[in-house]
């Protein structure tokens, strides 16, 4: 809900979870081709060594291992899937939410990046 809020106030306008995409991403932008996906770091192994989120479990290890690593496997292969399909793939982290204004101007660089400019 972060996000949602954070880039509608920036007015931007989006469809949410569109089921036809591969991974069923959280944010579609159909005009611009993009996609956002926003991951729990716990559920989808945020490889950050600074996370404190995704610490891997230390009970049940033979469930949560094999668990957690198709669930990586899996966000892999959407985004192969979605970037084939000419779609530009962001992802966002839960940890990453703390600091709303590098979220902005992440999400801003993502949506509308500036055409770079070359000197003559």
């Amino acid at each position: 809900m972060i996000v949602r809020r954070l880039i509608h106030a920036m007015g931007y306008r989006y469809r949410l979870h569109r089921r036809t995409l591969p991974g069923s991403p959280d944010l579609v932008f159909p005009s611009k081709r993009k996609v956002v996906f926003v991951h729990g770091c716990f559920w989808h192994s945020h490889a950050d060594q600074h996370c404190k989120l995704s610490l891997p479990p230390k009970s049940r290890v033979d469930y949560w291992g094999p668990k957690l690593a198709r669930n990586k496997e899996r966000d892999a292969e959407n985004e192969e899937k979605l970037r084939l399909a000419g779609w530009d793939v962001l992802v966002v982290w839960e940890c990453q939410l703390r600091d709303r204004e590098r979220l902005a101007s992440r999400l801003v660089d993502f949506l509308d990046p500036r055409p770079s400019t070359l000197d003559v």
